[in-house]
């Protein structure tokens, strides 16, 4: 079948060459162990590059990511018709009849024409279709192979809130807290100004401080646990529960100064980049590579770096 096999403008071609990919024994060893588990994170890195591209405004790589992105929806799609549960056609039915039904002023008889109205005529429906929802995952949930295939550690149930439901799980988690916090905020449930939230900071930190230092690796005494305490297996856990009490407060921080969290770690990333590669260039000029120079060197030219930006 590879053979014949030739490139083509038609989405079912990239549907007949995942079924290729799909099938057993003839197919791609990969591509054959791959569950919804797995392909997820490629999913969500494919979002990413997309928006990349777009950031970049590289078009000519806006188009092969914006491809690798559909062959994450053709992919997951391919699963959850080999367990009998929908096919790709029933996802294009799923979204065209959304998008009919949420712009009645364009295809239906609604005459909204401000965005404003758009929006809130796009919540009211939005919200009717989440009880249609709820009637097709009862129908999913009496397919023959219902569960998703492959391995994959179960994730941890989240308890039912009313207030808090509907707000994606597989969302980026910063992206997430800001939608939970915003959500509690409209029924009354958060702080009145900035400054409580900043003293909430200091003392999560405080708490992440308590519970990480005793367990640095390269710490001058070796990480050990101070004198009469006893090794505890949930150590890891405790650090990892701070730390995230600490970024769920930062998150609460950048919703109150309407800073999205996501997009100002992106300028840090390219902002440490742009830096380090200032570090590189220097020491190259010497002869000389990172792992060559020692720490102060390299905190100089850092330094050095941040003093040319500040003269832009």
């Amino acid at each position: 079948m590879t053979d014949t096999m030739t490139p083509s403008r038609d989405i079912a071609r990239l549907i007949e060459i995942m079924v290729a990919l799909r099938t057993p024994v003839t197919g791609c060893p990969w591509d054959l162990e791959q569950s919804f588990e797995t392909i997820a994170p490629y999913t969500i890195e494919e979002a990413y590059e997309v928006a990349d591209a777009i950031a970049r405004s590289d078009l000519a790589d806006l188009k092969d990511e914006l491809g690798d992105l559909l062959l994450q929806v053709v992919y997951h799609a391919r699963i959850a018709e080999e367990q009998g549960a929908f096919a790709f056609g029933d996802v294009v039915e799923a979204i065209t009849r959304k998008m009919i039904r949420r712009h009645p002023h364009v295809f239906g008889d609604g005459t909204a024409r401000d965005p404003s109205t758009v929006r809130a005529t796009w919540e009211e429906l939005k919200a009717e279709e989440r009880a249609e929802k709820a009637a097709d995952r009862a129908r999913l949930a009496r397919s023959p192979n219902p569960s998703p295939q492959g391995g994959g550690e179960p994730r941890e149930q989240e308890a039912a809130s009313a207030t808090l439901a509907h707000v994606p799980v597989g969302l980026p988690a910063l992206t997430r807290a800001i939608k939970l916090q915003d959500k509690a905020a409209r029924v009354g449930f958060d702080w009145p100004n900035l400054a409580p939230v900043f003293d909430k900071l200091k003392e999560e930190i405080a708490e992440f401080e308590e519970v990480a230092l005793p367990h640095d690796p390269r710490a001058a005494s070796g990480g050990r646990l101070p004198a009469g305490e006893s090794p505890d297996a949930n150590k890891e856990s405790a650090i990892k529960e701070e730390f995230g009490d600490m970024l769920f407060v930062m998150a609460n921080i950048a919703r109150h100064l309407h800073i999205d969290p996501e997009d100002a770690l992106r300028a840090a990333n390219r902002k440490f980049v742009r830096r380090f590669a200032h570090i590189e260039t220097r020491l190259a000029d010497e002869g000389k590579t990172p792992s060559q120079s020692t720490l102060e060197d390299m905190d100089a030219l850092w330094d050095e770096a941040k003093a040319s930006e500040k003269k832009r």
